[in-house]
């Protein structure tokens, strides 16, 4: 069976790549399945989805540990302890990452010793398409090359998928060009002999057994009233705004609409961003009258 793992952020598209190499594979006569999971939060927080393959009935169901491709739409959750995408991949597996980073660098950034493919799926997504909601579609087709399925299956997986989500011939057209790309052009970087385990750059975090407690402490209370400011949400970021201060003409309408109060003014009324909170909604970038925030991709910040 194949195990293919995906990683990314909500509203990526990672639900509707697995659901494209499961359509592909299915095309081709394989059985298969593919299955989100999504946690309490919303867009930009991290998401997996899972594709399973096999020549026979599959029975396994629910969360995959033991993946043998881990496709990662965002190479910022590499550093993501809570994410944790290289968890449970061993050494011949391989993993898929989106990033502009060389892939020597990524391989010894974070241990990686199993196959590598790196791909810039952000650019070729905006290149071909004109919006990073392709991406879905160019980790898709990246990955079906990997997994050895067939072109023709992957341009057809990909018109089915894009028509149910309503996209227009000609739309429709320029994924399958993108899929194409993908399919043909990824690189992969065979595995090193390493006994050092492929790691996060962030410590995990400390699991606490629970214990009982009596009736009087372990009934539900609110132990800790108003506790929102110690959520810590930038890490959900996949592009930055920058604000070029030299040009801003104090509006403040960044500061106004920012729905996360994430924008604060200092002492001669500039405005500045809280990276700790700033979720990368970019709203401030869309109201900014004089156009003078820019985004900047967070990896590369």
């Amino acid at each position: 069976m194949w195990r293919i793992r995906f990683h990314g952020r909500g509203g990526q598209g990672m639900k509707t790549a697995s659901r494209i190499v499961g359509t592909a594979a299915f095309r081709e006569g394989w059985y298969a399945q593919d299955s989100p999971v999504y946690g309490a939060e919303r867009r930009g927080a991290p998401m997996a989805a899972f594709t399973r393959v096999d020549d026979q009935p599959i029975l396994e169901r629910g969360l995959m540990a033991t993946p043998d491709l881990v496709v990662v739409a965002d190479e910022t959750l590499l550093d993501d302890p809570l994410a944790a995408p290289l968890q449970g991949l061993t050494p011949v597996g391989t993993v898929l990452v989106n990033s502009a980073r060389p892939p020597a660098a990524l391989r010894q950034r974070y241990g990686i010793v199993g196959s590598l493919a790196v791909m810039d799926a952000t650019q070729l997504a905006l290149n071909h398409v004109g919006t990073i909601a392709a991406l879905s579609v160019a980790l898709g087709g990246a990955t079906c090359g990997l997994a050895g399925l067939c072109e023709a299956s992957i341009e057809r997986a990909v018109r089915e998928e894009m028509e149910a989500l309503g996209l227009d011939p000609g739309d429709i057209e320029k994924n399958v060009g993108l899929a194409r790309l993908c399919y043909q052009h990824v690189d992969i970087l065979p595995p090193i002999h390493s006994e050092a385990p492929m790691r996060s750059t962030v410590p995990p975090p400390q699991v606490v057994t629970p214990t009982y407690q009596g009736p009087w402490r372990g009934t539900p209370s609110v132990a800790a009233p108003p506790n929102t400011p110690l959520r810590r949400t930038g890490n959900w970021r996949v592009l930055r705004p920058v604000i070029d201060l030299a040009h801003c003409t104090q509006c403040w309408l960044c500061f106004v609409s920012c729905p996360d109060g994430a924008i604060s003014l200092d002492a001669a009324d500039n405005p500045h961003i809280d990276y700790q909170v700033c979720k990368g909604c970019l709203i401030c970038v869309e109201e900014c009258p004089p156009q003078t925030i820019h985004t900047v991709r967070e990896a590369e910040a």
